[in-house]
């Protein structure tokens, strides 16, 4: 299979990387000249521009981008991917943006004859490096089917999620349940040990108890890895914010009530306003500690 790739930073070149370990014939694209390098290394061709990529002899093109409207841009531009790319290509977005701009995009692709899936990821960095991401996949069933080989040399857990932009669903909802529970989880163990309990054992106890999460057991705020390097690397806190706000614009788009999203929302928004943007995510816990 004949595949394009769009957007090699952080997340899709690792992607990219394994398609090719697979042994897929892929063409790539980035605004980095260094990254596209880098898989040119490893065995991939280079592109000039989206519209070049485009009209390459490619079966599937995916994207993974920053923004809605870097994905807009790419997907809708003048010179971007549907202005040049020929009917039956199917297209697939990795990138994390709203459900209604996801859908947007996918109805402007079928009108140009292109099916096209929304497909945003979890397991961060190290997923995308070893291959183990979950896709969560929104678009009709036969292109799922279509994809799932290539994705599956990506990640794991391919999950169809329903009708287009339902990926972008899974996403946001799932990531404003993270962001919520890691607070709670930095708010309860900043409690705990300011009682005097020792981090490490209470962290056991909760990790063993009906307290017990993801944000409690791998990424605790005191007791795990980005703590111990000093809140370094991981899912940052700018990358949560923009989460978050995708939360709350989609539940305001549809009048849905997202009271602890949008607390969580400011809380993060205050936390990156005071210049710690780059910093995991857990190191929220660092509100509720003495300054």
């Amino acid at each position: 299979m004949r595949i394009g790739f769009i957007g090699l930073g952080n997340m899709g070149g690792p992607m990219a990387a394994n398609l090719l370990k697979a042994g897929y014939d892929l063409t790539v694209f980035d605004l980095s000249s260094s990254a596209v390098q880098s898989l040119v290394g490893q065995g991939a061709r280079s592109a000039a521009s989206p519209a070049e990529l485009a009209r390459a002899d490619v079966e599937i093109i995916l994207t993974m981008l920053p923004a809605a409207q870097h994905v807009k841009q790419v997907y809708l531009g003048d010179d971007g991917l549907l202005a040049n790319v020929q009917p039956g290509v199917l297209l697939i977005d990795s990138s994390t943006i709203d459900p209604h701009s996801a859908r947007d995009v996918a109805a402007a692709a079928r009108a140009h004859g292109n099916p096209m899936l929304d497909a945003p990821v979890s397991g961060g960095t190290a997923g995308a490096a070893a291959g183990t991401l979950t896709f969560m996949v929104g678009g009709e069933q036969a292109d799922f089917e279509r994809a799932r080989p290539a994705l599956a040399a990506m990640g794991k857990n391919i999950v169809h999620c329903g009708a287009a932009g339902n990926g972008q669903v899974a996403k946001v909802a799932n990531n404003m349940l993270l962001g919520i529970s890691m607070i709670g989880v930095a708010e309860a163990m900043s409690l705990g040990v300011k009682l005097g309990m020792d981090a490490e054992v209470l962290a056991g106890i909760i990790n063993t108890s009906s307290g017990r999460c993801w944000s409690s057991e791998v990424n605790n705020p005191l007791t795990g890895a980005p703590a111990a390097r000093g809140y370094s690397g991981g899912f940052g806190t700018d990358l949560m914010l923009k989460d978050l706000g995708l939360a709350s614009e989609a539940a305001r788009q549809v009048r849905q009530p997202v009271l602890l999203g949008a607390l969580a929302q400011q809380l993060y928004q205050s936390f990156s306003a005071q210049g710690n943007g780059q910093l995991d995510f857990s190191a929220i816990v660092r509100l509720y500690q003495e300054q």
